[in-house]
């Protein structure tokens, strides 16, 4: 039986407060590194939140 992976959701906020789904990770490292470079570049506040939906973190731009 396979081992049940970690799931890591990268998600923004529009400018009106709503957070919205980018994209889906397995490994939080990478999922970090992916959120915080689109934060940069956009200029808008990116988060990680595992598949239960708890926050893991928060990134400013």
């Amino acid at each position: 039986m396979p081992a049940q992976m970690s799931k890591f959701i990268i998600q923004w906020q529009d400018q009106f407060g709503n957070w919205q789904r980018f994209q889906e990770k397995h490994n939080q490292a990478d999922a970090f590194r992916t959120a915080q470079a689109r934060a940069r570049s956009t200029g808008k506040r990116h988060r990680l939140v595992d598949a239960q939906g708890h926050l893991i973190d928060l990134i400013e731009p």
